[in-house]
């Protein structure tokens, strides 16, 4: 396989598709769904905002985590979360917020960085139950209904 020009160029690779040099789905990594579950490392760098400390908890939860924890990129995670605070600031140089996508696709977090590098996230099997389990909201009558409901002699 011929590595392309650029990254992001040609179409993503598709999980599904039948190719001769793939034996099995091995070439494919799947993350859990329900995202990392081990233990959050402590903040590695000097001086870290409530923000910060807010954000390095959250990324730390998502699937993605299970490939950092693995490859030990608690520094290249907090130094995104660095930038990614900076970045939501108002008035935030274009420059930083340009930083803050090309970390988030060396860190798999945009989906064409995740199809690029094989990584797809395992199937939520228990989402059709959770949402068979949501209690039923107030019913609201439809537009049709109010509409019958108004007189039309007013």
């Amino acid at each position: 396989m011929v590595a392309a020009a650029r990254p992001r160029s040609g179409p993503a690779p598709d999980p599904d598709a039948l190719r001769r040099d793939r034996k099995s789905d091995s070439a494919w990594t799947t993350l859990p769904s329900e995202g990392f579950t081990g233990p959050v490392p402590d903040w590695p760098l000097a001086d870290g905002s409530d923000r910060e400390a807010d954000l390095w908890s959250v990324f730390w939860r998502k699937p993605q985590a299970v490939l950092w924890a693995r490859n030990q990129q608690a520094f290249e995670v907090a130094m995104h979360v660095r930038c990614f605070a900076e970045a939501e600031r108002l008035g935030a140089s274009t420059s930083i917020r340009t930083l803050v996508r090309q970390q988030a696709d060396a860190l798999l977090l945009t989906i064409p960085a995740m199809h690029s590098a094989r990584v797809r996230m395992a199937s939520d099997e228990l989402a059709p139950v959770r949402v068979a389990q949501r209690p039923a909201g107030p019913s609201r009558p439809s537009v049709r209904d109010r509409l019958r409901a108004v007189d039309g002699d007013g």
